[in-house]
């Protein structure tokens, strides 16, 4: 992929950006071959006008140069005023001097940087290409994510894990880096849905970590009233049977760590019976997504989640 169009923030503290910024020379260099680079966005004005720190030179985004909406629906206000203190991509539009001082002043274009973003590389991606992206905010049906100069995609809740949550903050938070798959194109809204389950590894895989009569940690993801889902990985739960004496206690366990003994592991079913031996309140922190996907591969095909034993299918085809 070409690093012009990474999300922002990734190309911010690159050799190629530092270079660039560091010398009017350098500037003008990127504006003649149109190079994206990024700065961070210090202030607001009354004109609603990005202000941009740019390797000590100021430059300023016009209102009206700071999105680009590739569905053609108006700029909403916040989408500037939430880029203050942010790193925001950029290309130079041109370099004003102060008539008395000769002081420079750069006029820049974040809408320049997005449509190439648009055009060069998200429009011709297809169903099944793994990208980069950050996530920029999260709502309770989902993640909204940065997949390339600021260009926003939807990552709905169901296709965050294998192993349901409540809430996307159970497993992301705004800042955060990750790779996901494209899961669909709207080309006739021009929006883009991504998919991260597919990389977070099969049924097999996450159980390979796991052992019968171990005892382990895990996060209780929901009590229902024939047991309770225990999540071991983000791709991986079991079930716990309650007791009579637990059945009144166990809805206030959700979210919640658990210690659990396993107790049995059975392909054929794709289910793990475990014993539950405490629960205990979980650590403020997002745990770690391990991804199954190498950084070398680009596309997935095909997606199998359930063991081959398993008369039950859990699968996502991407190429159709």
């Amino acid at each position: 992929m070409d690093r012009s169009y990474l999300p922002e923030g990734m190309r911010l503290g690159s050799a190629e950006n530092r270079e660039a910024c560091a010398s009017l020379a350098g500037l003008e260099r990127a504006m003649h071959m149109g190079t994206v680079l990024e700065g961070v966005a210090r202030l607001c004005d009354h004109a609603m006008d990005l202000h941009v720190d740019v390797g000590g030179f100021e430059g300023i985004i016009p209102y009206s140069e700071a999105v680009f909406n590739p569905d053609g629906q108006p700029v909403k206000d916040i989408a500037v005023l939430s880029r203050v203190g942010k790193p925001v991509c950029f290309r130079v539009m041109g370099i004003v001097r102060d008539e008395a001082t000769g002081k420079p002043t750069l006029m820049l274009s974040r809408r320049a940087a997005q449509i190439d973003c648009y055009h060069s590389y998200l429009s011709g991606l297809c169903a099944g290409d793994i990208i980069p992206a950050r996530v920029t905010h999260l709502e309770s049906f989902g993640a909204f994510l940065d997949v390339g100069c600021g260009l926003v995609s939807l990552l709905s809740v169901d296709c965050i894990s294998v192993s349901r949550i409540a809430h996307p903050r159970a497993r992301l938070y705004a800042g955060m880096a990750l790779r996901v798959a494209v899961k669909a194109i709207d080309t006739a809204h021009c929006r883009l849905y991504v998919t991260l389950r597919e990389l977070l590894g099969t049924w097999e895989q996450n159980v390979a970590r796991f052992a019968v009569g171990q005892t382990v940690t895990g996060i209780v993801r929901s009590v229902e009233s024939y047991g309770v889902f225990v999540e071991l990985a983000p791709n991986l739960a079991g079930l716990t049977e309650l007791r009579e004496e637990q059945k009144e206690d166990a809805p206030r366990w959700v979210g919640q760590s658990a210690a659990v003994f396993i107790k049995s592991i059975l392909p054929e079913r794709m289910k793990i019976k475990l014993v539950l031996i405490d629960t205990y309140p979980s650590a403020p922190t997002t745990p770690p997504l391990d991804l199954y996907i190498p950084e070398e591969v680009q596309h997935i095909s095909r997606w199998v989640y359930s063991p081959s034993v398993c008369r039950k299918r859990v699968e996502t085809l991407f190429d159709q």
